[in-house]
């Protein structure tokens, strides 16, 4: 037997890190748009971002482009889950300027007004569903695109870079498959404009991806070690970030929000809390209550927003029964579960819907120990508000808009609160009084 020529030998496949690797920098030199990576602090985004991070060290002197890693806090995620990104956010922000790489994070959140405090106990929303997933849109969807189309507009186009694989599941799979993508392996994003996409791992499998992690320390310092035991306890995946309602809830096995009430069991959650996270159970048996309430017809308005008949959004006395059991659950586990901000967006949606002395929340607050301060520009922000509906009420009744005014000081005064067995016809009565009343004395100006 002779020896093959090695000539004649077909080359060595290049591995999937070394392709990855060759692809980004081909990319990442092909112009001058920034790139966004998506991090959610998951196995898939952390191999991306891996790889852009070492790519940006390789190019030394020639990485000049922006490169911003953007994650999403929804402010309902499950609190280990949330620290650790944080945490690593601030590890690569810290690595990342000392090695003079031209890399930025950027931490995005719903506004007080998407998020999920905000639309429950502020709007009285009721807990998604299934059928009613309104959580995604607002919590990540909103706050991420909003990142991004800053960024277009500042610098006409980015490209996102993700952390989806084909492998992730049948349905994934075919979706990028079905994608067209140009000379660059770029697909345009379906919904923000000036945005195109490349996913570097695409067709990597899970192994390939664990063993990655594994193969040696984090560019930024530190192991992979934490995130290792974060899926060994939840045994599941990363909740990604967000920017399309194309990408699937993060309920089940996923590791996301833990007052995630659009699967029957929180997986992960569970996970976490028989491998000793035990602080974990009272807001596991929280989200149990928020399912509980929504199914309670005495909680729910009979009347939805649109005025069609149904179980509607919940009732004031729902909304304030919530708030207070949130803040005992505060002090139960020992961290904060809703911001001051949340708090005073609350405050206004009450003020304006069924609380006219405006102090329900703040009182609320006080009563578990949180000292909220609302300063005068809140406190005329109210008044502005109220301003506004009576002029407005004025202008769409034709009614003279002192009378208003002095039927917002009688529900202010006499009926602070119309849950009251009763105090709703009382109410309706006085009102009637009232507006005789006016009638009478418009009546005899004219004859005068």
């Amino acid at each position: 037997m002779t020896a093959s020529d090695p000539s004649t030998e077909s080359p060595a496949e290049p591995s999937l890190e070394s392709a990855a690797m060759e692809r980004l920098r081909a990319l990442y030199c092909a112009d001058s748009r920034p790139w966004v990576v998506a991090f959610s602090g998951g196995k898939d985004s952390t191999v991306v971002l891996q790889l852009v991070f070492r790519m940006l060290l390789d190019l030394g002197a020639e990485a000049t482009k922006p490169v911003i890693v953007l994650s999403s806090d929804t402010q309902v995620e499950a609190p280990n889950v949330a620290a650790f990104v944080q945490e690593t956010m601030r590890r690569i922000h810290t690595q990342a300027q000392a090695l003079g790489l031209p890399l930025v994070t950027q931490l995005v959140k719903p506004l007080p007004e998407e998020s999920y405090w905000g639309k429950i106990i502020g709007k009285g929303y009721p807990p998604p569903t299934r059928w009613f997933r309104w959580c995604t849109s607002n919590m990540k969807i909103k706050p991420s695109r909003r990142a991004v189309e800053a960024m277009t507009r500042e610098h006409g186009s980015v490209i996102l870079l993700l952390g989806t694989r084909i492998d992730e599941s049948a349905q994934r799979g075919r979706t990028m498959q079905a994608r067209t993508l140009n000379s660059k392996g770029l697909n345009p994003h379906h919904e923000i404009p000036n945005a195109l996409v490349a996913a570097p791992i695409a067709d990597w499998g899970t192994d390939d991806v664990w063993e990655y992690l594994a193969s040696g320390p984090c560019p930024w310092g530190g192991d992979h070690s934490f995130l290792f035991s974060l899926y060994r306890q939840a045994s599941g995946g990363e909740c990604p970030v967000v920017f399309d309602l194309s990408t699937p809830s993060c309920g089940g096995s996923r590791f996301g929000c833990w007052t995630c009430t659009v699967v029957k069991k929180d997986k992960s959650m569970q996970g976490f809390i028989r491998s000793g996270e035990d602080q974990f159970q009272p807001l596991a048996d929280f989200r149990d209550r928020l399912m509980e309430l929504r199914e309670l017809p005495a909680m729910r308005s009979d009347v939805k927003r649109n005025g069609l008949s149904g179980p509607g959004p919940f009732l004031p006395a729902a909304r304030q029964q919530i708030l207070d059991e949130l803040l005992g659950l505060e002090l139960q586990v020992g961290f904060s579960l809703i911001g001051d901000e949340e708090l005073l967006y609350i405050q206004r949606e009450w003020s304006s819907d069924f609380d006219f002395q405006g102090r329900l929340v703040l009182e609320a607050a006080a009563k578990h120990g949180r000292v909220i301060e609302m300063g005068q520009q809140e406190d005329n922000s109210l008044h502005k508000h109220e301003d506004d509906l009576l002029e407005q009420a004025a202008l769409d009744a034709e009614l003279n808009p002192e009378l208003l005014r002095s039927l917002i000081d009688l529900r202010q005064r006499d009926f602070p609160s119309l849950d009251k067995w009763g105090s709703k016809s009382a109410f309706e009565e006085a009102i009637g009084k009232l507006v005789r009343k006016a009638a009478a004395q418009a009546e005899q100006a004219v004859r005068t």
